[in-house]
């Protein structure tokens, strides 16, 4: 190969080399994202759960209020 030619492949190499580079900068970044995505799913998973259990404990303490007062059939 001629000189011109070498420092060609070279020049390719380099810009290959910087591309992969941004590429696993890149990648790095969506891989935290993901993670924090998960972490915020898992937080809005409890959150809903909790919800629920206030919810179903809130309906308990009402039906228990109103068979008390007798304005329930049960």
């Amino acid at each position: 190969m001629t000189e011109n030619t070498e420092n060609l492949v070279l020049e390719h190499l380099r810009a290959i080399r910087g591309d992969i580079g941004e590429i696993k900068d890149r990648l790095t970044q969506v891989e935290l994202n993901t993670a924090m995505l998960g972490q915020q799913l898992g937080a809005l998973t409890t959150a809903v759960y909790s919800g629920k259990n206030e919810t179903q404990e809130l309906r308990r303490r009402v039906e228990r209020i109103e068979q008390r007062l007798n304005l329930s059939d049960a």
